[in-house]
């Protein structure tokens, strides 16, 4: 797709009287770039309910049925640097554009797929409109809004979007399968999908373009390779165990996949992403704690969703309405740390943040066998408000850590990190649930890991988060 944007590497043009002030006083920009990423996390979740449903109706295999929730997540996290790096070259909002089209497209596909090939062929190409959307996002949230206290209240939302799309997928997700049918978990992304288009071309400003930012195919091709090796071999080690030879070849060649994109990225003219950035505190700093805390968030709701379903028969909207606490606190979380952070910095909310959230994961795991699901509540809640109030910060860090020519780059590092760690703690969290024969302890296990998790972000915080006074 052709969208308007400015050429060269120098400052976009004026933008059109629609944008007024580059977006610093105009909320249409957060609504079309948090619009398109609340739908991308939304199908990361929603399908989890249908997809049963979905199987009998298409008469697909347990493989089909496999590949239709992970075909998404293994190609949405595989090819997030190359959406990052192409934003960077082409500029973010026309990248950001084209996967806002390609994914509305292909959730049509979805929709009206009839058999289950086609459906997991739509899905990859969804996926595909996912990595070119997320890296933009962040990187248009930082062209529209360049005050500082007005970025972090836009990073806030932005953020929160991403709790509340996950977690309230299942409840939807169950809503719409139980009223109105599957299809409908494919079609509500029709009419969002044509909103932020139209928001997004309307209200967000083009983008300056990096001619010089060449795409390092072989660069590219070892990150796909990592990231996809990685989400596969920790998809099939929920199922098949830790030990299972294919699971630890998986791992061995993400590993070797890892190790060539660091030795190519010395030796390139132009790399996809410095290793000066990667030696920065906070950059690194930065995307390790999103890594933590989704995989502590994450594993969570994985590990609750399964308790509530299986240990406690509830439903799958009963499971999504238990879930909700952790939902509810999500926005309230995220737009509070983004005005204290004028006052305070990032580093006292990522640091506070992380240790509430652990002090609720430790709880839950310290409930006992059985707890009733009103001691359950504050612990969902504490969790999810201290990721929330945390990920402000820690995106903050991490997009101020790198220069607007890296912006694109520099989103999509972090996010590749919070999907490996989200794949990381719903892969981790399914082992302890299958390999105990004790269904709590197994839960149990699972809460701790995650509160040492949030720990050890703080800890991580601590160290790599700038204060106020360091910010760039």
């Amino acid at each position: 797709m052709a969208f308007a944007e400015s050429a060269g590497g120098g400052e976009p043009p004026p933008p059109p009287v629609s944008v007024p002030q580059a977006g610093r006083r105009s909320t249409a920009p957060l609504l079309a770039v948090c619009s398109g990423y609340f739908m991308v996390i939304l199908d990361v979740t929603i399908i989890n309910v249908a997809v049963p449903v979905v199987g009998r109706d298409l008469s697909a295999s347990l493989t089909g049925i496999q590949w239709i929730t992970d075909g998404y997540t293994m190609v949405f996290a595989g090819l997030l640097m190359t959406g990052g790096v192409l934003g960077d070259r082409l500029g973010n909002r026309r990248i950001f554009c084209s996967g806002v089209a390609v994914f509305t497209v292909s959730s049509a596909a979805c929709a009206f797929a009839p058999t289950a090939p086609f459906l997991v062929a739509a899905r990859l190409v969804e996926g595909l409109g996912a990595a070119l959307i997320v890296p933009g996002s962040l990187a248009l949230l930082r062209q529209a809004y360049p005050a500082p206290a007005a970025r972090s209240r836009a990073f806030g939302l932005w953020g929160s979007m991403a709790g509340i799309a996950a977690s309230a997928g299942p409840l939807l997700g169950g809503l719409l399968v139980s009223t109105v049918g599957w299809r409908w978990v494919f079609l509500i992304n029709l009419p969002v999908g044509v909103a932020c288009l139209l928001l997004t071309l309307r209200h967000v400003a083009p983008s300056p373009r990096n001619a010089d930012r060449a795409l390092d195919r072989p660069a590219q091709c070892a990150v796909v390779a990592a990231v996809g090796l990685l989400t596969a071999a920790l998809n099939e080690a929920g199922r098949r165990g830790w030990s299972d030879p294919a699971v630890l070849a998986g791992l061995g060649l993400a590993a070797s996949a890892a190790v060539a994109f660091v030795l190519r990225e010395r030796l390139a003219r132009s790399p996809a992403l410095p290793l000066s950035l990667l030696r920065s505190r906070a950059m690194s700093g930065g995307a390790g704690i999103g890594l933590l805390f989704n995989f502590a968030f994450y594993g969570m709701v994985f590990t609750a969703s399964l308790s509530f379903q299986h240990q406690r028969g509830f439903s799958a909207l009963a499971t999504g309405a238990a879930l909700f606490p952790a939902v509810a606190m999500t926005m309230f979380a995220s737009v509070l740390s983004g005005r204290l952070s004028r006052r305070t910095g990032d580093r006292p909310l990522v640091v506070s943040g992380m240790l509430l959230a652990a002090l609720g994961l430790a709880g839950w795991a310290a409930a006992g066998a059985a707890p009733a699901y009103p001691l359950l509540v504050a612990p969902m809640m504490a969790a999810g408000f201290g990721t929330s109030f945390a990920l402000t910060g820690s995106t903050a860090t991490v997009m101020g850590a790198a220069s607007p020519a890296y912006a694109g780059a520099a989103s999509a590092l972090f996010n590749t990190t919070r999907q490996i760690g989200s794949a990381t703690g719903v892969a981790l969290g399914g082992s302890l649930l299958a390999t105990h024969t004790d269904y709590g302890a197994g839960l149990r296990t699972s809460m701790a890991i995650g509160a040492l998790a949030y720990l050890t972000a703080a800890c991580l915080a601590w160290r790599c988060v700038p204060t106020d006074s360091e910010s760039p």
